[in-house]
């Protein structure tokens, strides 16, 4: 018995063993069947990171794993995923795996695990999935037998969390399934057996940008009855869910040459208005267990005909409500009256015939009833609208009865009365003759907030009265953070803003007492916790992209950063975030400007091209705020009067909407009319009146006039001249916008400013065109404006000078004897009235030279100039001098 028992133990073993090795002698031979199987059969490209095969997970079957499967399309697709699946796996006979690689496997069982299909249909109708090579299937049976590497006797299937795509470019539909969870039981060898299936997804489908189902969740538990030789499958015993509303089907659907014949009846087997709720989608309906409803409602609906290429089925969908109410626990109103009508039907069986009628949907949520009715044609064509909306609607008790949740509460009162008619290619087109309107819409107390604004926006009152084409803005009156303003004026496109992608398109006259710029600017990222903003105050204030208008303004006050600018008038043309100025006006500074130009505000960074025109501002006031006019002439702040200016200016705005001083670029031209300078206040004013004692920068010449250009962050200011009594002064040079200077002053100074000792030479001379000569002084200014650095060249000047006079006075003596001119040299340059004659003077080698004595006179003079060492009897004439 021992012994009987280790042989049992040892044969166990054996089996075990081979259990265990077997896998790995045969999954070689599985994997050449799938390459072989793929090659043979399909016009795509097959590739999977592993092959597994257990026997002992799935004993007495064999279990067959494909691990990361991808099938990629060829051309026209190519490399276009058509399916992954992270696992694929087939349970199989185990005497399957003994067969050889031309026998066929019988598979009885697939599991798919995350399975991505993707089906596509391009606009020439040729099609992704169409990958079974044609060869192989018109191929005698014979030879089918042989290549197959599969035959299938399938008893169960499974898809886990896989996700189903469909798009058709020619007919612009798509279809999204997602979170997919699908198995069947069945025999399908049989010609005639039943498959029970059980089903759950999420599903999306539009046509032509139209969404008719959105994220909504389906579940069918269905047994279906398999007609496998007629291709036929028959709902038997079944119950199926949108959302949480319940539908039964009865009918079938069976494949024949042409497509696919559908014959389906379906309707919800309750009647109550709680099955309506149940249809939206549960994100948006909360839960409605708890709902109190009243009143009836009933969905049905025929599908029957054939699926080709040509022909949809005819459609009978019929969905009815009379009476109802429903009301909410947790909300303080409830909606009552409601009558639903409404179907969708098509007759011919041509997808364009399919229309839609919605003629009755009413309700009363308060006081306020609402009436409206549509009908809608063409639905996968050039869709074709006609709408009435009579009504009163309170806007804030939509919140108060149904369980929305809105970015923004909602108030106002909408009254409107209004027929519309219009198809969609009109829209799309701004054909607005056929676009028909007729009817009235006011809104009162209205409170909009968008991610398109800074501020949310109070309309006061509105009245828009429609017709053919326009709609007349009567009147409108709002506020917005600190502004307020009216407007009248037209629509072109109203309905194309709202139901499509346009832009909001129209002619408006705006005027206001006070208009913040700020406020109706967009930022670009999300509003910080403290702002009741939508954006943020980190990023580029934007224009908002849906306006296309032209806007005729006129403000009492427009607020831009810190200016305020009075009596503002002109126009503005909006489009594509760009907006273009003609002719605006406005008083400021106590003068006048006028603003031409753009700012466009489409790029990450907005830029601007302006065109100014300053008239009699004042300088000292306009130069305080205006800080590119700070950088473009530091040096006017210390002066009083008034400016006028032409400024082109061109560059890159900040976050605040003011312009960046480090990106513009352009030139002006200005003309300075001065009252006063206070020279106290300038660094560079006081340094050159210390350098320069014969000019008194107070009383410089009062009206300026110069050219600059600036680029980079760098001024540069054109050869210009002023005067200062009879001394033209030329200025030019350049300075950056950090104050840091390079500039020369050349002053054409008369020689009668230079000193008593050089007046009573000029004296000696007694010449008329002696009075006449002036000589060049050059004034070097570095540094900065609040800490210049000049240098001057007046010393070397006045010696240039002193020999010019010597000169001339030297060739006035030719001829009367060179004793009189070491007199006259001598008397002027010693500074002796005394007489010498000529006849006294010897040589002595203890004496100084003449031209010694010349040197040394001039060089008295210019110390007694340069140094300040005045004789006292000098001091009057010098003052005399100055007050010239």
């Amino acid at each position: 018995m021992k012994k009987f028992l280790k042989i049992v133990g040892i044969i166990l073993l054996i089996c075990i063993a081979i259990l265990v090795a077997i896998p790995f002698v045969l999954e070689s031979k599985i994997d050449a069947i799938v390459q072989n199987y793929a090659k043979e059969n399909l016009d795509a490209d097959l590739s999977f990171d592993d092959v597994s095969l257990s026997l002992i997970s799935s004993f007495p079957s064999a279990e067959v794993s494909v691990e990361n499967l991808k099938i990629t399309n060829r051309a026209p697709f190519k490399d276009e995923v058509l399916a992954t699946a992270k696992v694929l796996s087939f349970e199989m006979p185990i005497g399957e795996l003994f067969k050889g690689t031309d026998e066929p496997l019988v598979i009885n069982e697939i599991i798919a695990d995350e399975l991505l299909l993707t089906l596509k249909t391009n606009k020439n109708g040729t099609t992704n999935y169409d990958i079974v090579k044609q060869d192989e299937a018109s191929s005698t049976s014979k030879t089918d037998e042989q290549s197959s590497g599969f035959s299938f006797d399938i008893q169960n299937y499974e898809l886990n969390n896989s996700a189903f795509t469909y798009i058709d470019e020619g007919s612009n539909t798509s279809f999204y399934a997602t979170e997919v969870n699908h198995n069947g039981k069945g025999i399908f060898s049989g010609e005639k057996s039943e498959l029970d299936t059980k089903t759950k997804a999420i599903i999306s489908m539009s046509i032509d940008s139209t969404k008719y189902l959105n994220n909504n969740s389906i579940k069918l538990d269905a047994l279906i009855g398999l007609d496998l030789e007629q291709n036929k499958y028959t709902f038997k015993d079944n119950k199926g869910y949108i959302n949480a509303l319940p539908l039964e089907f009865e009918g079938f659907v069976q494949l024949v040459e042409e497509g696919q014949q559908i014959d389906i009846a379906f309707k919800n087997p309750e009647s109550s208005f709680k099955d309506f709720l149940a249809v939206i989608p549960e994100a948006y309906a909360k839960n409605i267990e708890n709902v109190n409803t009243t009143g009836n409602f009933t969905v049905n609906g025929v599908i029957k005909g054939l699926v080709s290429e040509e022909t949809i089925p005819t459609l009978d969908i019929n969905m009815k409500s009379n009476n109802a109410s429903f009301k909410y626990p947790d909300l303080p109103k409830s909606v009552r009256n409601i009558m639903i009508n409404a179907s969708v039907k098509n007759t011919t069986g041509n997808a364009d015939d399919t229309y839609v009628d919605l003629n009755q949907l009413d309700f009363k949520i308060d006081e306020d009833i609402f009436k409206s009715e549509a009908h809608i044609k063409n639905l996968t064509g050039n869709m074709l609208v006609n709408a009435n909306l009579d009504g009163v609607l309170n806007l804030a008790n939509i919140t108060k009865a149904y369980p929305i949740e809105l970015e923004n509460q909602l108030s106002g009162i909408l009254k409107g009365k209004l027929n519309t008619s219009f198809d969609m290619d009109a829209i799309e087109t701004n054909a607005y003759q056929r676009i028909k309107n007729n009817g009235s819409v006011s809104i009162s107390d209205f409170i909009f907030s968008s991610e398109d604004i800074v501020n949310p926006i109070q309309i006061n009152k509105a009245d828009l009265t429609f017709t053919t084409g326009t709609v007349n803005l009567n009147s409108f009156d709002a506020q917005t953070g600190k502004s307020d303003f009216s407007a009248t004026g037209t629509i072109n496109n109203l309905l194309g803003f709202l139901l499509s992608d346009k832009k909001l398109q129209g002619n408006f006259n705006v005027t206001s007492n006070t208009f913040a710029i700020s406020d109706f600017m967009v930022e670009d990222d999300s509003a910080t916790e403290t702002s009741n903003k939508t954006t943020s105050s980190s990023e580029s204030l934007k224009i908002p992209d849906f306006l296309d208008c032209t806007i005729t303004a006129n403000a009492k006050t427009v607020i831009y950063d810190n200016l305020n600018l009075k009596n503002v008038k002109g126009q503005l043309f909006i489009k594509d975030q760009n907006a273009n100025l003609s002719n605006m006006t406005s008083d400021l500074f106590n003068g006048q400007l006028g603003i031409s130009g753009n700012v466009n505000t489409k790029e990450v960074k907005p830029k601007f091209d302006m065109q100014l025109a300053m008239q009699q501002f004042d300088i000292s006031q306009s130069f305080k705020d205006l800080e590119m006019l700070q950088a473009l002439a530091p040096i006017a702040k210390v002066v009083q009067g008034k400016l006028n200016s032409t400024i082109d200016v061109r560059g890159l705005l900040d976050e605040n909407f003011s312009p960046d001083l480090a990106t513009i670029s352009g030139n002006a031209l200005a003309e300075l009319l001065t009252s006063n300078v206070d020279v106290s206040k300038s660094p560079l004013l006081s340094g050159l009146d210390s350098k320069l004692d014969f000019i008194d920068f107070n009383q410089l010449q009062k009206d300026i006039k110069t050219k600059l250009s600036f680029e980079n962050g760098q001024v540069s200011v054109k050869p210009f001249t002023l005067k200062y009594k009879d001394i033209p002064i030329e200025v030019s040079g350049s300075h950056s916008f950090s104050n840091a200077m390079n500039y020369s002053v050349v002053l054409q100074v008369p020689a009668k400013y230079l000193g008593s000792d050089v007046n009573r030479l000029i004296g000696q001379i007694n010449d008329a065109e002696v009075n006449k000569i002036s000589i060049p002084v050059t004034a070097n200014i570095g540094g900065t404006f609040s800490s210049p650095s000049i240098s001057t060249d007046l010393t070397s000047g006045i010696s240039s000078l002193t020999k010019q006079l010597v000169e001339i006075q030297k060739q006035k003596m030719i001829g009367k004897g060179k004793d009189k001119i070491n007199d006259l040299l001598g008397n002027v340059l010693g500074g002796s009235n005394s007489k010498t004659d000529s006849t006294n003077v010897k040589t002595d080698s203890t004496r100084n030279d003449p031209k010694d004595a010349i040197k040394e006179g001039v060089s008295n003079v210019l110390g007694g100039i340069l140094n300040g060492k005045k004789k006292q009897n000098d001091k009057k004439a010098q003052d005399s001098t100055k007050n010239n």
